[in-house]
């Protein structure tokens, strides 16, 4: 899950111990087994598709991912403003999207570059926002990485043109669920996750059951879904919330980036998908210009 790092800021003060590497060491760990369990989500996940496909995916991790998280932040006592609702449910609904379309680019194409296709999304954002003359650098980097990895005979192996579309609709959806999770975050944090995890699975589940029916719901299909929620979902969220406030922003940004790596190094060694040397330059060109531009980006106020 990602919020706004401001936001728990100002909730969650940065911790202050005697120790000048302990604050800083803790929570770094912590968002890197973040990263992984994400990265063992997805493989997890990826083992489902043949049985349920990756909308009955999606689903199955967003409804027990919901469930999770209003048990843990019972979210029914805030109260919504018209206007908050309405954020809240753009929220929700990209974050449902955002999950049933990188499901669906995975089921397409392997896991780094989907990664890396996806991540666009956030990148745009953040370069959209800054007018500072390195971000050209950034800008160039990435869409350098991003033409070698479209379908364009240029990678030495075909991907599908259909999985590269999902992965750039996911990244799209990962905007949208930025910029109004910003929002919709900034006074309720945990609580407006849950909000929104419950409704992308009101969106989702019912695709998820459509595809395939009663198969969600056997016992040996819903004992990996639970291990896909708490991997992809409740732990990398829970690692994020308390390594967000202890770290400063740009250490944040600049770990994150190496989620596309992550990604293509978790495909290779658990489902057997191997990259291009094109592709691999490419995923590092676009993980370069997402480092690049939170390690050069200036710290807001908040």
């Amino acid at each position: 899950m990602r919020t706004a790092a401001g936001a728990w800021r100002r909730y969650f003060p940065p911790l202050k111990t005697s120790s000048d590497n302990l604050p800083i060491a803790l929570p770094v760990a912590a968002l890197l087994v973040a990263m992984v369990c994400f990265q063992l989500g997805a493989t997890l996940a990826k083992g489902l598709f043949p049985i349920v496909g990756a909308g009955g995916t999606a689903a199955l991790r967003l409804a027990i991912a919901a469930l999770i998280l209003l048990t843990v932040w019972r979210p029914w006592r805030l109260r919504f403003t018209r206007r908050e609702l309405g954020v809240v449910v753009v929220y929700g609904v990209a974050m449902g999207l955002m999950n049933f379309l990188f499901y669906l680019a995975l089921s397409y194409i392997p896991l780094g570059v989907t990664m890396a296709l996806e991540f666009t999304g956030p990148l745009g954002v953040a370069l959209f926002a800054s007018r500072r003359p390195i971000d050209f650098l950034w800008i160039s980097l990435a869409a350098l990485g991003l033409i070698a990895l479209l379908p364009l005979g240029l990678g030495g192996a075909s991907l599908s043109p259909l999985g590269v579309l999902y992965a750039l609709g996911a990244g799209v959806c990962w905007a949208l669920y930025i910029l109004f999770g910003r929002r919709a975050g900034a006074a309720h944090g945990g609580q407006i996750t849950a909000w929104g995890t419950m409704i992308g699975a009101v969106v989702i589940v019912p695709v998820g059951v459509a595809q395939s029916g009663a198969q969600l719901f056997s016992p040996a299909v819903l004992s990996v879904a639970v291990g896909v929620a708490v991997l992809s979902s409740a732990l990398p969220y829970s690692l994020e919330m308390y390594a967000m406030p202890r770290i400063a922003t740009r250490t944040f940004g600049v770990l994150m980036s190496l989620n596309p790596a992550l990604g293509a190094l978790f495909g290779l060694i658990f489902l057997g998908e191997s990259l291009t040397l094109i592709q691999w330059s490419a995923i590092a060109s676009i993980v370069a210009a997402s480092a690049g531009s939170a390690a050069t980006r200036e710290l807001l106020p908040g």
